[in-house]
């Protein structure tokens, strides 16, 4: 029997719309939009430079939530907690131990892969209403235990910890602004190209086919345990090497910047990009970027920062 049509819909319209373009003028689309994308900070001004670079920040973060929700069919509203500990971990490496901030993403990605794949695995008794109400329960937890005392030496308490933008590599004439939003956007092609390249292949089919039916995909031999849990790690690593990015750009991390309503934002997002479309994630964060808090000025850092006591650290 064939499913009613309205029930396919929302998940097949990406593809659908995708498929009306031949591979050529994709391709072409592709590679105007990464044109226009590279041209654009010559014009733009330092502003409209850090809103586009949370806007892919962002894009990245919902599409991690897009590979869990959209093409794995788990429903998550605890994507919040993973950016805050990507954010976190970038931002405790740069201000403790001055790594360099291009590091911190793979070290940010292995530890929300790890803490994603954890979660992942009690989970697995899970889905649809419980499974969104433990994931709700790890976002409403990470902002008490960034604020718990025993770890203010690391976190930085209800105060945060202030970042140093950093500046171009020698020889490149961009300002910060500029050379961030670059290096992000060379972040987000790598990550986008490595989704495509994922939801194109036997495993992405497996993703979709537990999506679809999970007994059916049981039964044709698929571990369905596995690659749930992987699936949790690999979309935890895309939203935590989003929050690095993040840490970066807005220069200042606190607990109360990573609470529940940050993870209602990745999921509205997804909806307006639409659910299982990859180049629709873009299109969520637009709104999202205009109400970003920019780096703090004075009047908004922690009194330490403020009076010059505790001055923020460069890295790279």
């Amino acid at each position: 029997m064939t499913p009613p049509r309205e029930a396919v819909e929302p998940l097949g319209a990406a593809r659908r719309g995708a498929a009306i373009l031949p591979p050529s003028a994709r391709y072409l689309a592709i590679g105007a939009a990464i044109a226009v994308a590279v041209l654009l900070p010559a014009i733009a001004t330092n502003f409209v430079i850090f809103q586009l670079t949370l806007a892919m920040i962002y894009g990245l973060a919902i599409l991690g939530l897009n590979l869990l929700t959209g093409f794995n069919g788990q429903f998550s509203l605890g994507h919040s907690a993973f950016y805050g500990i990507g954010a976190y971990t970038t931002a405790i490496l740069m201000d403790k131990i001055d790594l360099a901030y291009y590091w911190t993403l793979p070290c940010s990605g292995a530890v929300c892969f790890l803490v994603g794949f954890v979660f992942g695995l009690p989970a697995l008794r899970l889905q649809g209403l419980y499974l969104a109400l433990a994931s709700f329960a790890l976002a409403a937890a990470l902002p008490q235990i960034l604020k718990f005392q025993p770890l203010e030496s690391l976190t930085g308490g209800v105060q945060g910890i202030v970042l140093i933008k950093p500046d171009a590599p020698a020889g490149l004439p961009f300002n910060p602004d500029q050379w961030l939003y670059y290096f992000t956007l060379a972040v987000l092609l790598v990550m986008f190209v490595g989704a495509a390249n994922l939801v194109s292949s036997r495993t992405g089919r497996a993703l979709m086919a537990i999506r679809d039916n999970p007994i059916a995909a049981a039964a044709m031999g698929i571990n369905t345990a596995l690659y749930k849990t992987l699936t949790f790690g690999l979309s935890a690593l895309y939203t935590g090497i989003a929050g690095a990015l993040g840490a970066i750009a807005v220069q200042f991390v606190a607990p109360d910047s990573f609470t529940f309503f940050l993870s209602i934002s990745f999921l509205v997002g997804l909806v307006i990009g639409g659910v299982a479309s990859i180049p629709g994630c873009l299109v969520g964060p637009t709104r999202r970027s205009r109400s970003a808090t920019p780096a703090p000025t004075a009047a908004r850092l922690p009194p330490t920062a403020q009076s010059g006591s505790a001055r923020p650290r460069t890295s790279g």
